[in-house]
């Protein structure tokens, strides 16, 4: 691991970042509101500012985060549990089963309670679909994990086409928004901040082992790791870390697959201070797109995802033309 100082001042640096993208996100909008206004709004004062601060901005940017470290702890976990530096959190077809489950909660008219209850369901269902599958006789490998996943969630894809083509005109622009990520619906930010929380709490007591696994799996059970029961435990959490983030936000692409590369190129691929850099930073990340989504041509709101992606695809690039050959 790196030096307790060099981790320490990696930390403090992300954090510094997720303020700033917290306090970028408060003052910054149709309706600006100057810095002092809303430190003295979340200190308890009062304001033409507040409503916007407490209601509208600070929640989406909770919610934000929570989300963006959701997906960055689950593509790091996933690149660990897969072995492949291309896996990232959709890639197990959760997202895709959220996205059934969104898109049928839509076509019926359920509110947005409704909504997320459907799509969480959705992605618990592909989960299990996909586990059982790729579990078949007990025996299951990476690539039988990654190709079952990636059956499941073009199946997915499918009935998401088809319940768009039978959609009301009217629905349609709530579907599409849904599906390309959008946080003007959250409801709460306290459900996915609690289970970033308790992901990243159950996840860092396994960061050693996960350091083995990285090596390889013959390594890792010669060192004593038990590499059942650690690709289980890994699994699980970056299913439900990935299930938190969709119910909450809709598919949001390229943070879960960006993000933990990123903060390898500084920290290394030690998962003690991997994972919890990657949350950092993947909600970071998310807050300040999230604030360029509502602020670049407002008061209009383009979806998150549209902005993750244009982000993530050059970057991705750049970072594959710095690999050795």
């Amino acid at each position: 691991m790196p030096s307790r100082r060099r981790a320490a001042l990696i930390l403090a640096s992300l954090t510094l970042l997720a303020l700033l993208s917290f306090a970028l996100a408060l003052t910054v909008g149709s309706y600006r509101v100057a810095p002092a206004e809303a430190l003295a709004v979340l200190f308890g004062g009062t304001g033409g500012g507040a409503d916007v601060v407490l209601q509208l901005r600070l929640p989406r940017a909770l919610a934000g985060f929570a989300c963006g470290g959701l997906l960055a702890l689950a593509g790091a976990l996933m690149q660990v549990l897969l072995r492949n530096p291309l896996a990232e959190p959709y890639v197990l077809g959760i997202s895709g089963g959220a996205g059934v489950g969104a898109m049928f909660a839509i076509l019926i008219g359920l509110p947005t309670l409704g909504i997320d209850g459907l799509a969480f369901a959705g992605a618990l269902g592909a989960m299990l679909l996909v586990f059982g599958l790729a579990h078949g006789d007990g025996s299951w490998t990476q690539t039988r994990l990654l190709l079952t996943g990636v059956i499941v969630a073009a199946g997915c894809g499918a009935l998401v086409a088809l319940m768009l083509a039978v959609a009301d005109d009217h629905k349609l622009r709530g579907m599409l928004f849904w599906l390309m990520g959008d946080l003007a619906q959250t409801s709460s930010p306290w459900p996915p901040l609690l289970a970033l929380l308790v992901a990243l709490a159950a996840a860092m007591p396994f960061a050693r082992e996960l350091n083995l696994l990285a090596r390889g799996l013959m390594q890792a059970r010669a060192l004593g790791v038990a590499v059942n029961r650690l690709r289980y435990v890994v699994y699980l959490l970056a299913s439900l870390a990935t299930a938190a983030s969709v119910t909450t936000a809709g598919s949001i692409g390229f943070v879960g697959l960006i993000v933990p590369h990123l903060v390898r190129f500084a920290t290394g691929n030690d998962q003690r201070l991997l994972l919890p850099a990657s949350v950092l930073a993947g909600g970071s990340l998310l807050v300040l797109a999230d604030t360029a989504a509502r602020t670049v041509i407002a008061p209009q709101q383009l979806p998150v995802g549209v902005l993750t992606a244009l982000i993530g695809v050059p970057v991705f690039l750049f970072l594959l033309s710095r690999q050795p050959r």
